[in-house]
């Protein structure tokens, strides 16, 4: 008696995010769900927990089949989810969290003593170091993550879903979790784990399954494989992409010694009409050097230079002034003002010219409507609020903020470019980013741990590992799978 999918498949509109697609979950076993940005593995944890209902198969739940689950079935069912962005409530304390919407009562009240005795119980179960009267907010990540853990095993879950569960943890934290993760396998509790870390794979999996596309490339139980072998199951269907002629413009970013944090210095150079790609797993330092190359976080030494002017960028807004612009990997809290109007999102670069000494509505309408059509954002309605357009035209929305102010904008500084953005959305959005690039000569940053997309997009990439970059590759005849062997190599082997 065990979880699985059979014959699974989710369509969204015309794209099919899963293909016929099935799975076992045994108990007792760590199933290792692999795949690049979009291959389907969300959509397979969205199937399980309840968020999204299946166009075609089923859903085994200890041995009965289902047509979908609802949240509360799935719960019900013994799956947990624990994502990798936490639902926890950081002002209440690790007991409150534990039972929240589930408390104990007595005489109408919330039995704080019976919650808390309860609590530690099962927080001795995953081997937390600290209280169940603490606040979520004072504890580190990997802690949090334990408490998420404690409250799906005090739901009694027998399957547990792991969600890039080490991408914000220390060493010591991911190799905790990692011991728990073995106690829980010997409690006969089935475990999916979803990574982009291979050694993780080799350490921890029973089975692996690569994922491509929605469809099922590749799935083999784990003993006798290589970290070499899943490099090649990962990467081994891609193919160098064919390039033109390497863009001939001027150097328009130079960095010299760019120091981000405690890492070290970074020597990096792009072109005009150039994409460069910053390649590297979460934690590796390519989103930290776009933020520090933009000014949300402070630089520590180096220089920036944009076409041979020193840059000052202590803050975004020097930054801006600079010409650098960047498009953050979390559209909705770090991008979009989603209850305004399309409209206000893509011209807001330019408003400061356009309402002096009154706004001008029918300029702004203008640049909307040319943007627009420049994208191919749909719908073109300069009404709706960003937070109503799907995930691909969100996107578009924040490339064509800065397109409207192209004449101010030289470097374009992009994160995680089709992060929740389905399959189908993810060659527009190339094809704008490459526009930007090719047609208004602007050097273009893009980082992401998505080999696919690096091979699609970059005309180079710089590899990065612990903060460092350590290679930098002419994507002439690089694919996939060398950039994954590149990745989970050593820079000092």
């Amino acid at each position: 008696m065990g979880f699985g999918i059979r014959n699974l498949s989710k369509r969204y509109g015309a794209t099919l995010a899963l293909d016929d697609v099935t799975l076992d979950f045994k108990p007792g076993q760590v199933h290792a769900l692999l795949g690049h940005n979009g291959a389907g593995k969300s959509t397979v944890i969205r199937c399980l927990g309840g968020g999204a209902s299946p166009t075609a198969g089923t859903i085994e739940v200890n041995g009965e089949q289902k047509q979908r689950l609802t949240p509360r079935e799935s719960r019900e069912a013994g799956i947990a989810i624990i994502y990798q962005h936490l639902s926890l409530v950081d002002t209440l304390s690790v007991s409150d969290n534990l039972f929240l919407g589930d408390e104990h009562t007595s005489r109408g009240l919330v039995d704080q003593q019976r919650q808390r005795r309860e609590a530690q119980e099962v927080l001795d179960r995953v081997g937390a170091d600290f209280a169940p009267t603490a606040r979520v907010s004072q504890l580190s990540m990997g802690a949090r993550q334990l408490v998420e853990i404690a409250k799906a095993l005090r739901r009694s879950a027998r399957l547990l879903v792991l969600d890039e569960p080490t991408a914000a943890l220390s060493p010591v934290e991911s190799a905790r979790l990692a011991a728990l993760v073995d106690k829980l396998r010997t409690e006969g509790i089935a475990i999916v784990y979803v990574t982009h870390l291979l050694e993780e794979v080799v350490r921890l999996a029973d089975h692996a399954t690569v994922l491509q596309n929605g469809r099922v490339v590749w799935s083999a139980q784990m003993q006798g494989v290589s970290k070499a072998d899943l490099v090649r199951a990962v990467g081994g269907s891609s193919h160098a992409r064919q390039k033109n002629a390497p863009p001939a413009g001027a150097t328009v970013l130079q960095l010299e010694g760019v120091v981000c944090g405690s890492a070290p210095p970074v020597d990096l150079s792009a072109r005009a009409g150039e994409i460069v790609g910053l390649y590297g797993l979460v934690g590796s330092g390519r989103t930290r050097l776009l933020e520090t190359v933009f000014g949300v976080r402070n630089r520590r030494g180096g220089r920036i230079v944009v076409d041979g002017v020193p840059a000052g960028t202590a803050s975004p807004s020097e930054a801006l002034r600079a010409g650098i612009a960047l498009i953050p990997g979390d559209r909705l809290k770090q991008g979009l003002f989603s209850t305004l109007p399309a409209s206000d999102n893509v011209v807001m670069p330019a408003i400061a010219r356009l309402a002096a000494p009154f706004r001008k509505r029918r300029e702004e309408r203008g640049l909307f409507s040319q943007a627009a059509r420049d994208l191919r954002l749909h719908p073109a309605d300069p009404r709706l609020p960003a937070a109503s357009f799907s995930g691909g035209n969100q996107q578009k929305l924040l490339i064509g903020r800065w397109l409207t102010a192209h004449d101010r904008v030289r470097v374009l500084l992009v994160d995680d470019p089709t992060q929740g953005v389905d399959v189908g959305a993810r060659a527009e959005i190339y094809r704008v980013i490459r526009d930007a690039a090719v047609q208004r000569g602007i050097a273009v940053l893009v980082a992401s741990n998505d080999p696919e997309e690096i091979v699609a997009l970059a005309d180079r990439c710089v590899i990065f590992q612990d903060g460092a970059a350590v290679a930098d590759l002419d994507m002439e005849s690089v694919d996939e799978a060398s950039l994954l062997a590149a990745i989970h190599t050593s820079p000092t082997s």
